[in-house]
């Protein structure tokens, strides 16, 4: 953890999903180039297929199968499925830090750049698919996750200052920074550069999710009501 930080009020949480709420990362780059191989004959270096990452998979398939995109997606939300129980569960903690929040009356959300398939085979293997208020998940045309946080902060009535974007990569920070959220860096997951996010200057960053429910618990007033939700 670093300087700690902490929003004047904190009355909703918007989390990423890749490398944030689980380790799914590694599955996603296995299951892009298992679906494309078959159909170009080439052999994707895990570099080749991250560098594709920014639109969700259809966008990144655009670039990997040119003309077999159809297909591929077929193929990839298939072997995402298969390798998904590779990763089963959340982090160790999520579901706990999770439920805290809910309890505290802190409203959650999630905005991924995953496509809807994708996001739905894993907050289903997570069992987190009833958990969020709103999800918000990527385009083929490219990053959209600063649209996403718009339409939910329009739908809570938040000013932006009251709300805090967990993920793990630098373009998480900026579209944080860039739309006016408290960041927190999520640096838990084993592939995560802590120092390459650091430099980037998020609001607080955790290495584990420990840190993170204690200073949680410290920030969020046991005064907040629970909203009333529509049913």
């Amino acid at each position: 953890m670093n300087e700690d930080r902490r929003p004047n009020s904190l009355r909703g949480l918007i989390f990423d999903l890749d490398g944030t709420l689980g380790d799914t990362l590694p599955i996603c780059v296995e299951a892009f180039r298992r679906a494309v191989q078959p159909l170009t004959g080439q052999d994707l270096s895990d570099e080749d297929i991250v560098s594709t990452f920014g639109p969700c998979e259809e966008g990144a398939l655009r670039v990997l199968a040119p003309g077999n995109e159809a297909a591929a997606l077929v193929g990839y939300l298939r072997h995402y499925e298969e390798l998904h129980g590779q990763c089963p569960t959340p982090f160790e903690g999520v579901p706990e830090l999770i439920s805290f929040a809910k309890l505290r009356g802190v409203r959650l959300a999630l905005v991924t750049g995953k496509g809807q398939g994708s996001a739905n085979i894993s907050l289903r293997w997570f069992g987190l698919e009833d958990t969020f208020e709103a999800v918000e998940v990527g385009s083929p045309e490219g990053p959209r996750k600063e649209e996403g946080i718009r339409r939910i902060l329009g739908s809570w009535g938040f000013n932006a200052s009251e709300v805090a974007y967990i993920g793990d990569s630098v373009s998480d920070i900026k579209v944080a920074h860039q739309s006016g959220l408290f960041m927190i860096a999520a640096a838990w997951a084993p592939s995560t550069d802590a120092a390459r996010l650091e430099a980037h200057r998020p609001e607080i960053l955790f290495s584990n999710l420990t840190d993170f429910r204690q200073w949680l618990e410290s920030v969020v007033s046991a005064e907040i009501e629970t909203p009333c939700l529509p049913k």
